[in-house]
C-alpha cells in the first residue's frame, strides 16, 4: 500500500540510514489505521527521521471494534484474551507471525507499538532474551511504546520482565489512559526509559513542546548509535542478520496469507 510519507521519508540529504521500526497496531484495528494516526498526529520533523513499516496482525477481528465508524475496516487482532487479561489464545502463533514479518521485511532496529501492539513490543525484548520467541531475528535494540502495559499472565510476565529491559525505550503515557497504571508498571521494568506525558486518554497523541523535545532527543541518540554501527565492517554488520525483502519506507503491508509455525510457547 502506498504511503503519504514515502516521498518525505526518501528525502534524506545526509544519506544516513534512518532507524527502522516494525509498527504493531492496537487491538481490532490495522496497520493502515496506526499509520494514519501517526502521520496525522506526529509532525514531519519526527516522522521524517524514522523508517516505519506498518503490518496487520495475523487474526481477523473476532468481535466489534471500538474504532468502527471512525476508521474503515478490515480490523485485526494480535491474539485473544480473557476479561482479566490473564489467559491468551493464539499467543504462540502471534509471536511466530511477528518473527516472520521481521525476517521477511527486516532487519529492524526496533519496535513501535500502540495498545495491544505496545504490550507486545514491551515484552518481546525480554521474551527474546529468554529464548521464548524471535530466536531467528537480530536482537531488538529500541522501543517506542504508546499506551502500553505489562502482560498479566504470570508465566509470560516472568519470562518477559524477570530481567530489566535494557534496550533504550520511550514511553508515551496519557494522564486519562485507563492503562496508565499498568504503563507505569512497565516503566519499572525498564533500565533507562524516556517518558512523554500527555493529558489525553488511550490514543496516539500530538506532542507538546516538551514531549517533542524528548522524542527528537531519543531519535537523535538512536540515529547516532545505528550510524556508528553501520560504519563497522560489512561482515560484522551482516552477522546473524536475516536480510529479507524490504518494503519502501512508510509502507503499510497487508496481512500475510500464511504464518510460520513452531511449537507452542509455554504460558
Amino acid at each position: 500500500m502506498g504511503s503519504e510519507g514515502d516521498a518525505k521519508t526518501n528525502n534524506n540529504t545526509n544519506h544516513e540510514r534512518k532507524p527502522r521500526f516494525l509498527c504493531l497496531h492496537g487491538f481490532r484495528t490495522s496497520g493502515a489505521i496506526l499509520k494514519k494516526q501517526i502521520l496525522d498526529k506526529w509532525p514531519t520533523q519526527v516522522v521524517d527521521k524514522l523508517d516505519l513499516v506498518f503490518v496487520d496482525a495475523p487474526f481477523p477481528c473476532q468481535g466489534k471494534s471500538e474504532v468502527e465508524g471512525i476508521f474503515d475496516p478490515p480490523y485485526y487482532e494480535w491474539f485473544q484474551f480473557n476479561k482479566e487479561f490473564t489467559v491468551y489464545e493464539n499467543f504462540d502463533e502471534c509471536l511466530a507471525y511477528i518473527e516472520e514479518c521481521m525476517i521477511k521485511h527486516g532487519p529492524f532496529d526496533g519496535l513501535l507499538g500502540f495498545s495491544q501492539g505496545a504490550i507486545l513490543s514491551g515484552a518481546l525484548s525480554g521474551l527474546q532474551d529468554k529464548g521464548v520467541g524471535l530466536a531467528k531475528v537480530p536482537k531488538i535494540k529500541y522501543l517506542i511504546i504508546i499506551g502500553g502495559a505489562k502482560f498479566q499472565n504470570k508465566s509470560v510476565a516472568e519470562k518477559a520482565y524477570s530481567s530489566a529491559i535494557t534496550c533504550p525505550s520511550v514511553h508515551v503515557l496519557g494522564e486519562q489512559d485507563y492503562l496508565k497504571k499498568y504503563g507505569i508498571e512497565l516503566l519499572e521494568s525498564c533500565a533507562d526509559p524516556v517518558v512523554i506525558h500527555h493529558p489525553r486518554g488511550h490514543t496516539i497523541p500530538r506532542f507538546d513542546e516538551k514531549g517533542l523535545e524528548s522524542m527528537l532527543s531519543f531519535i537523535g541518540k538512536v540515529q547516532a548509535e545505528i550510524s556508528k554501527w553501520d560504519q563497522r565492517p560489512k561482515e560484522e554488520r551482516n552477522k546473524n542478520l536475516h536480510e529479507g525483502s524490504r518494503p519502501e519506507p512508510g509502507e503499510c503491508l497487508d496481512r500475510s496469507k500464511g504464518r510460520a509455525s513452531f511449537g507452542p510457547v509455554p504460558l
